[in-house]
């Protein structure tokens, strides 16, 4: 029985880890002064993926939404501030 238990801890705490692994969500689902891990530029347009690549943005860099204003996201990434629109924000998945 003391296995069992064991066992179901750890298969609980391995589903909630690999849950929370999956649930990722794009720039548009943050709030301002918030900091994230860029996961995948998500996109099929590769004009939209090499022009957010010249910014900086690719998969395992630091992105800090500063604000949102009118659909226009002014972000922080590698010590340079950018503005993006809406688009932009939902095709980088944090």
């Amino acid at each position: 029985m003391g296995m069992t238990l064991v066992g179901n801890q750890i298969n609980t705490a391995f589903t909630k880890k690999n849950t929370t692994r999956v649930s990722k969500h794009n720039l548009t689902h943050t709030e301002v002064g918030t900091s994230h891990i860029i996961h995948k530029i998500d996109t099929i347009d590769n004009s939209i993926k090499d022009f957010l690549f010249t910014l900086g943005c690719f998969e395992g860099e630091i992105v800090t939404v500063v604000s949102i204003l009118a659909d226009i996201y002014v972000i922080n990434v590698k010590d340079a501030r950018y503005s993006i629109d809406k688009e932009l924000a939902s095709a980088i998945l944090i």
